[in-house]
């Protein structure tokens, strides 16, 4: 259960913190340009980015992505605000989500610090990169090969349909050389998973581009971490989704600095944002330790198709 101290002083912040950011917006430009965009009052939107965002922190966990490659598509395409300042607030959900979920994931023993360390420097090292890239390239060029790269990604997925548990016979030099293994204990079948990987090299230089596309796109790097540490490197999928949620605090840092240093963020969306992630955070940790892998899966690649599809519509000019 979640601690009840812990659930009141985040609700009592979110009330303060809604009602500062309420004076500091009510008669700011901000706001004339949410009325301008919609006819409602310019505060049921930061209401409606509490509610969405605390069901996408939930779903976030379970799927191992860092909620942005959900927000972006979502807020975008049904919010009042320009594709910047939602791509800059995706990249700090991630991140908050990630902060949030990475302690109780290391604690269940499901997050692994030797997996996620060394690909992990190298995304967010090109990650900062690939902010700059995004930030310069016009938006239907991203859409468009953001939702390309995410459907081919979630055919993989459904191609390797025994990615539960990969049967790994023999770890790679590097991968040993690093100690990348680990046990871990499966709740919904009792039973402990001694885990190993390979093709190390190979999924370390996936990372770079990885990285690179991760801060172009403005969504966290979930979306890709999760088949290439399962299906490339070999590692149990609930392993890879937790080890994947735990990377993003560490890739998403990179890329939300170029973000904020251009001015791509706003409070508005970025306040109730992060608090709602981070209570679906705490949610989801919760239900991933009992939740069967292959359910694990099926949220991954509904999440991806719809992120993915909603993606590629947009950047064609069909769904906007």
């Amino acid at each position: 259960m979640l601690s009840l101290r812990r659930v009141t002083v985040v609700v009592v912040a979110a009330i303060i913190v809604a009602g500062l950011c309420s004076m500091a917006f009510a008669e700011s430009p901000v706001t004339e340009v949410v009325s301008k965009a919609s006819t409602v009052p310019w505060w049921v939107w930061p209401l409606s980015l509490f509610v969405l965002t605390f069901v996408l922190g939930v779903v976030a966990v379970l799927g191992g992505v860092g909620g942005g490659v959900l927000f972006v598509p979502i807020v975008g395409g049904f919010f009042p605000f320009h594709l910047d300042f939602v791509r800059g607030a995706g990249l700090l959900v991630a991140l908050a989500g990630a902060l949030a979920a990475g302690p109780g994931l290391l604690k269940k023993g499901m997050a692994n610090l030797r997996l996620a360390l060394p690909v992990g420097l190298i995304a967010s090292a090109c990650a900062i990169v690939g902010a700059m890239i995004g930030l310069a390239l016009p938006t239907n060029i991203v859409q468009t090969a953001l939702g390309i790269t995410i459907l081919g990604i979630v055919g993989i997925i459904i191609k390797a349909k025994k990615s539960e548990y990969p049967d790994v016979k023999v770890a790679d030099p590097l991968s040993t050389a690093l100690r990348i293994n680990g046990i871990y204990h499966e709740v919904s079948t009792g039973e402990d998973i001694n885990w190993k990987v390979h093709k190390t090299p190979l999924g370390l230089g996936l990372f770079i581009i990885i990285g690179v596309m991760a801060g172009m796109f403005g969504l966290g790097a979930g979306w890709a971490n999760v088949p290439v540490l399962n299906i490339l490197m070999g590692a149990p999928l609930k392993v890879a989704v937790s080890t994947s949620k735990f990377l993003l605090s560490i890739t998403d840092t990179s890329a939300a600095w170029i973000y904020i240093n251009n001015g791509a963020v706003l409070p508005m969306m970025v306040v109730p944002s992060i608090i709602g992630v981070m209570l679906g955070s705490m949610v989801g940790v919760k239900i991933l330790a009992k939740t069967k892998p292959a359910a694990v899966r099926y949220i991954v690649i509904i999440m991806l198709f719809f992120a993915g599809s909603r993606a590629l519509l947009k950047g064609l000019g069909i769904w906007n």
